[in-house]
């Protein structure tokens, strides 16, 4: 899907998510753009920066939604971090480079899963062989007495390939053996208060080696010895530093990173000279190098940070885009806003995507035996009740349609499993149930604030 068009991608998004037609449109571009880059000579390609964007828009409209469904599209690296969580240099707290050590975790994740894939083949069928050494006596690894026999090789190339059979088959999941597995040990950096990521990565690797591989014995069944030893082989199988190898380059042309929060590191213009207006200026001089492009060394190897696509959001009710520090604002030449939900798209998003909240709903419940159908109505009351509780107390976006599916359908959820057992195996949710369940709350404008 790398190389869908900006039409394309913002058809795949619309399945998902309502509305919000500016920042799909501009997140769309951004990736096309990546795209394009790569179309290009190696050499003039490096000079071409990404388009990193700022959503600026209250919560629960969309912008983290939109940021992790074009990473799952693409395929490509994805951490969301919030900018507040971050500290200056010298405070307690984590720093900026953790997010591109998080980043290419991810992406070493990734690969594994997909390298995985790659030799899941010949990992299955070493494992049948370790497994088929277990079960038949004669050899040192043996340690049950499922077969006694002492036989000529071809007699015993036949019991191994009945056993194959019965293998595949699931006929000995449950018989138990004794496997070897090992276990590799964590390393704990005893002489600082940092994690082994933030360390230096020689010594890092120093760690690691200090610490040998331990050999553990575990008694378990067939099935459980398929998966775990089906674990290990696969890792013994990939390469791991054509995988590191692989994960760098892939965090580095298409990773990104989701800065949520990041009004809460601007500093407005009124504020004072105070603890809290330094702390947030050392987050952005930390931030500015890490978005400009810069080199970060993790315990892989190093990462260069140029073409990562960074795409950073916040509400900024107290404070502007223009607070942040100017030559953080100029690595973000993209700006998009996202409007607040109305009643009209609540009803959208109650029906629409293909996770609409009534579908999720109806599956749950489906499993019960006990089949859940909205009408129009009750959809339409959901929405404007929802609308209302964000209009009255704190705005919170589409999550508010959470909390009135959760109280709508909480006595429901506990009484699922008598009402299909006694044969009530449909449900039509009405306008009147909604009101009844939820009208009394909706009122109490105190009550609703702690309870939706």
């Amino acid at each position: 899907m790398n190389d869908m068009t900006p039409k394309q991608i913002v058809a795949e998004l619309d399945r998902y998510i309502i509305g919000q037609a500016d920042a799909k449109r501009a997140v769309a571009v951004a990736i096309r753009n990546r795209w394009r880059r790569q179309q290009l000579d190696a050499e003039f390609a490096r000079e071409v920066s990404p388009k990193n964007i700022v959503m600026v828009g209250p919560t629960g409209v969309g912008k983290t939604e939109i940021a992790r469904r074009i990473a799952g599209l693409t395929g490509a690296p994805f951490v969301k971090v919030e900018a507040s969580k971050f500290t200056e240099v010298g405070y307690h707290g984590r720093d900026v480079e953790s997010m591109i050590r998080d980043l290419l975790e991810h992406a070493i994740s990734m690969l594994q899963a997909e390298h995985g894939e790659t030799v899941k083949e010949k990992a299955t069928a070493n494992v049948e062989q370790q497994l088929l050494d277990l079960l038949l006596p004669g050899d040192a690894s043996s340690t049950t007495g499922y077969i006694n026999i002492d036989e000529s090789t071809e007699r015993r190339e036949q019991v191994r390939n009945r056993l194959l059979e019965q293998l595949r088959s699931g006929e000995l999941d449950e018989r138990e053996v004794n496997i070897t597995l090992q276990q590799k040990a964590v390393p704990v950096a005893m002489f600082s208060n940092m994690g082994l990521d933030q360390m230096d990565p020689d010594m890092s690797r120093m760690f690691e080696n200090l610490i040998p591989d331990r050999a553990k014995q575990r008694k378990v069944t067939i099935a459980e010895a398929r998966t775990l030893l089906l674990a290990e082989e696969t890792e013994n199988l990939i390469d791991r530093d054509k995988l590191t190898t692989e994960a760098i380059e892939r965090t580095e042309q298409s990773g990104i990173i989701f800065l949520d929060e990041i009004d809460k590191v601007a500093s407005p213009p009124e504020g004072g000279k105070g603890g809290a207006d330094v702390s947030r200026q050392g987050v952005q001089r930390d931030l500015l190098p890490i978005v400009e492009g810069s080199s970060v060394m993790t315990r892989h190897g190093v990462v260069n940070t140029d073409h990562i696509l960074f795409i950073a959001a916040g509400a900024f009710h107290t404070a502007s885009i223009s607070d942040l520090m100017p030559e953080l604002q100029g690595r973000f030449p993209i700006r998009v806003e996202l409007t607040a939900l109305s009643r009209d798209d609540f009803v959208r998003i109650l029906t629409e995507p293909n996770n609409a909240l009534t579908r999720q709903q109806q599956a749950l419940l489906k499993t019960e035996g006990l089949d859940v159908s909205f009408d129009d109505a009750a959809l339409e009351t959901m929405a404007e009740l929802a609308a209302q509780v964000n209009a009255n107390a704190e705005n919170i976006g589409a999550r508010r349609l959470m909390t009135v599916m959760e109280k709508l359908f909480e006595q429901i959820n506990f009484d699922a499993p008598e009402m299909a057992a006694s044969g009530e195996n449909s449900l039509t949710i009405t306008a009147e149930l909604v009101r009844e369940r939820l009208q009394s709350i909706v009122g109490d404008e105190d009550l609703s604030k702690f309870v939706l």
